[in-house]
């Protein structure tokens, strides 16, 4: 797998997400590495590629727009993750008329900070508040959706148990695999503090959360892929269950993916919690689906992508 850009160089030539920069030769690298360009996509597809700093990390951020947009989808990643794996996701939102907006997390792929770490969780609703902001100054259309994976499917949900009824998001929340616990938490708990006293991470394993046979390979490859579990995030995470778990209710309406063949997260716990939390939110069980089901297979794909259109 060629690499032919370089990730800190991207990052400083970008100039602010809201000044219009053309892509330059290494962005559009980057985008057809990752199938960002998405050849495949059915409608012809305008965009852009900038930065914005939250809370002294510079955030990389992306916008995809179809020809007539009827409203925006704000795409939030997984732990470890990047908008480079998305972009079965944002062609499924173009095709629904959709401006996509995203960024990599804080870091995370192409944004900066210490890779895969976080000292606390508010600096993920900062970041939120942050792609709220880009996308006023750039007028992305009404109404506001919002799409989170695993972690990223956490920061929604902590955006809406905090924010919900005043959120300038008050479209629809899609939710794929939400992570409010891993799986083996109490063992995860138990190293946590053991480890802590004496390592700042512990080495990555790389596990098959997809069908796709051919996507643990591309990840293993990838250059944006983080090699370590830091444990300041962890601790960050410790910190952030113990307060969502203990939210108040939400009016709002998630629409909720699950996989069952999930070895990621704690789901049957999770989705007793959401059920808790939320005003009942419909919920599509997927027999055999995994935890990175934005990389599921096709097939997978198909079945809760329509169930999510079925939803908007």
């Amino acid at each position: 797998m060629p690499v032919t850009f370089d990730p800190d160089h991207l990052r400083e030539s970008l100039r602010p997400l809201v000044d219009a920069q053309p892509l330059s030769a290494e962005a559009r690298v980057y985008q057809r590495f990752y199938g960002l360009d998405l050849p495949e996509c059915k409608v012809a597809v305008i965009s852009r590629l900038g930065r914005f700093e939250v809370d002294g990390f510079e955030v990389v951020s992306q916008v995809w727009w179809p020809p007539q947009p009827v409203a925006t989808l704000f795409m939030f990643h997984g732990f470890y993750d990047h908008m480079g794996l998305y972009r079965h996701v944002v062609a499924w939102a173009l095709e629904q008329g959709f401006v996509v907006i995203a960024c990599d997390l804080p870091g995370h792929g192409l944004s900066s900070g210490e890779r895969a770490s976080i000292d606390d969780f508010a600096v993920y609703q900062n970041v939120v508040q942050g792609l709220f902001a880009q996308a006023k100054a750039l007028q992305l259309p009404q109404p506001w959706h919002l799409f989170g994976q695993s972690t990223g499917g956490a920061i929604v949900v902590d955006h809406l148990l905090s924010h919900g009824a005043d959120s300038p998001a008050q479209g629809k929340t899609l939710l794929l695999s939400p992570l409010v616990r891993p799986r083996a938490w109490g063992w995860s708990q138990l190293s946590y503090h053991v480890l802590r006293p004496f390592v700042k991470g512990i080495a990555r394993r790389f596990s098959d959360n997809s069908n796709d046979p051919q996507f643990k390979p591309f990840l293993e490859a990838d250059p944006l892929q983080p090699r370590q579990l830091p444990t300041a995030w962890v601790g960050a995470l410790a910190r952030w269950i113990k307060r969502i778990e203990a939210a108040p209710r939400s009016t709002r309406r998630p629409v909720i993916v699950q996989g069952e063949e999930d070895m990621t997260v704690d789901w049957q716990h999770n989705l007793q919690v959401l059920r808790g939390k939320f005003d009942q939110p419909p919920i599509l069980m997927l027999p055999k689906g995994r935890h990175h089901l934005a990389n599921e297979t096709l097939e997978i794909r198909q079945e809760y992508f329509k169930f999510l259109t079925g939803h908007l």
